[in-house]
């Protein structure tokens, strides 16, 4: 399988991109108890940040997908990246909890473009072959981006304190530079360009059966993702006490083990096909709920969480490549990320409800942790069959037949 060296700083290009929105996304998440403190109100108020920044994602998936769908996933990337380091940046500044509000729901609508823009562009472009390692490298940057965020917490947080740890995030605006000098435009999108192509709405209609089940399907798994993540940094701190040292060497394993989750079953969804490969992922979370939620001891929440997840990317990792290869060819920059996002405004309650939850509960985010962690696996393994399987579907030719027939 022999790969360019543009393919390679595709591939480059988009796992950064999706690490380093996830190192913005994820920063915030460790320092919840120190935004309350300094606003004077509650861990509850501040999590609705999490909640709109989750909500505000479908609306960027919409935009930056028309404008990759429409100029180019290449200079779309160069944008979304751009901007959400700037509202990171931005962030940091922010006078009161309503300000960091307003700021956290515009970094969403950035964060929610670079997703769809990113894997097109990658999916597109490498070999066909390659493309479940890739979607588990892909997704790997979700995790990547919570692994640099947690050193990042353990490391400078004692030292920079919060509004700091939000000024470290406009780093990765240095992607723009490497994209605009080394990243190639997509041989799919370049195969429609310029040609007439149905539009957005004909095609969501055309397709509105797929449309519906992969909202509710990703749905499930953001309720699997953020239901697992969001809370936990919280989950140690404020039931197990750990001084933040310690949270961030626990947060560390969670997410190698979630690292090596999507690489290997990304790369196994070759030869088990997309929703076998899911499906057995997924399945795993539930005998490890009682180690990862209801355990006491640094070691064995770490190994808990190491091996939820496995289980939690190691079925995000086969997701890039599946929705891309289910995605109607003209609007690939725009489905896969915007169904993705619609789903996570669906779930975008969880931060808020499992806070809400844990502290009626006298402080049991285990518990909330538990709940949702385990009925998502379920409803994923359920929903996964659903599906269509294409894989290995070959997506310039495809998008060369769409352009020809209009």
């Amino acid at each position: 399988m022999g790969w360019t060296r543009a393919q390679i700083n595709v591939v480059i290009a988009a796992y950064l991109g999706w690490t380093l929105d996830a190192f913005d996304f994820f920063l915030m998440v460790f320092v919840l108890k120190d935004i309350a403190a300094e606003f004077n109100t509650g861990i509850p108020a501040v999590a609705l940040a999490i909640t709109l920044t989750l909500a505000a994602r479908p609306l960027g998936a919409l935009i930056f997908g028309k404008l990759a769908d429409k100029y180019g996933r290449r200079p779309t990337l160069m944008l979304d990246v751009g901007l959400y380091s700037i509202l990171e940046l931005l962030s940091g500044f922010s006078p009161n909890l309503t300000t960091l509000l307003v700021l956290r729901f515009l970094f969403g609508i950035a964060l929610g473009g670079e997703w769809g823009v990113g894997t097109a562009l990658a999916m597109e472009t490498v070999p066909p072959r390659a493309r479940g390692f890739v979607s588990g490298l892909l997704q790997a940057g979700y995790p990547s981006g919570y692994l640099l965020a947690s050193i990042v917490f353990g490391t400078l947080y004692s030292h920079i304190g919060w509004r700091g740890m939000f000024f470290v995030g406009v780093i990765p605006a240095l992607l723009v530079l490497y994209i605009r000098t080394s990243v190639p435009e997509s041989p799919a999108f370049e195969a429609m360009a310029k040609k007439p192509r149905p539009g957005l709405l004909a095609t969501f209609k055309r397709n509105w059966v797929l449309s519906i089940y992969c909202i509710v399907l990703m749905t499930a798994f953001n309720f699997f993702s953020h239901g697992t993540q969001d809370l936990y940094p919280t989950f140690l701190r404020e039931q197990h006490h750990f001084d933040p040292h310690t949270v961030s060497i626990i947060v560390i394993m969670l997410n190698i083990g979630a690292i090596i989750g999507g690489l290997t079953f990304g790369s196994l969804s070759e030869k088990l096909g997309r929703r076998r490969a899911i499906c057995i992922a997924a399945l795993i979370a539930l005998p490890v709920i009682p180690l990862w939620a209801f355990s006491s001891g640094v070691l064995a929440l770490a190994l808990g969480a190491f091996l939820m997840q496995i289980s939690v990317q190691g079925a995000w990792g086969v997701i890039p490549v599946h929705l891309n290869e289910i995605s109607p060819e003209a609007i690939r920059a725009t489905f896969p990320g915007l169904v993705y996002q619609l789903g996570n405004l669906l779930a975008s309650v969880n931060a808020t409800v499992q806070a809400s939850y844990a502290v009626a509960n006298g402080n049991n985010y285990g518990q909330a942790l538990a709940v949702v962690g385990g009925s998502a696996a379920v409803a994923i393994a359920v929903l996964i069959w659903f599906s269509r399987e294409q894989h290995g579907i070959d997506m310039t030719h495809a998008a060369e037949r769409v352009a020809a027939a209009h």
